[in-house]
C-alpha cells in the first residue's frame, strides 16, 4: 500500500478505491487526517460487495488502508460520521460490525439516514484522524 502526496498535503492511495469524482482521498492539515467519504467498492474495481455485512467490512478495510498509507492506525481516529441509506433494516447489522471493527478505538461517532449516496451503496464514512495522541 503507497500513498503519494503533493505540496499541499493531499493523499492519494494505491490500492484503495479510486475516488468516484474530483477529490482526493485524504488530506493532512498539521497534525489532523481528514478522510474524503469512503464507500465499500472494492480495490482495483467498481464493484460493490453485496449485502450490508459485506459492505460494512469492506468500508472499514478501505478506511483502515486509507489510514495506514497515510501515517495513521484505526486508533488514531477521534471522528467517524457514518451515512446510511437504510438506517431501518441496516443499523443493527453495521452497528454490530463496527463495534467488532472498532474495538478501542473510542473515536466520537455519529450516523445519518441518507436517501442515496453518488453510486449505489449501502454505507459511506467520513473519518478525522488526529495524528499526534
Amino acid at each position: 500500500m503507497s500513498a503519494s502526496t503533493t505540496g499541499r498535503d493531499v493523499i492519494r492511495v494505491d490500492g484503495a478505491p479510486a475516488p468516484v469524482g474530483a477529490y482526493p482521498h485524504a488530506r493532512r492539515v498539521g497534525e489532523l487526517l481528514f478522510l474524503s467519504g469512503i464507500g465499500p467498492r472494492v480495490p482495483g474495481s467498481d464493484a460493490i460487495a453485496p449485502g450490508i455485512e459485506g459492505q460494512c467490512r469492506q468500508v472499514f478495510a478501505n478506511v483502515r488502508a486509507v489510514l495506514e498509507a497515510s501515517g495513521a492506525r484505526f486508533e488514531d481516529l477521534v471522528d467517524v460520521t457514518v451515512y446510511l441509506t437504510d438506517m431501518k433494516n441496516d443499523f443493527a447489522t453495521y452497528n454490530r460490525l463496527y463495534a467488532e471493527a472498532f474495538a478501542g478505538v473510542d473515536a466520537c461517532r455519529t450516523t445519518v439516514e441518507v436517501n442515496a449516496l453518488p453510486t449505489p451503496i449501502a454505507i459511506e464514512l467520513k473519518c478525522i484522524a488526529a495524528l499526534t495522541m
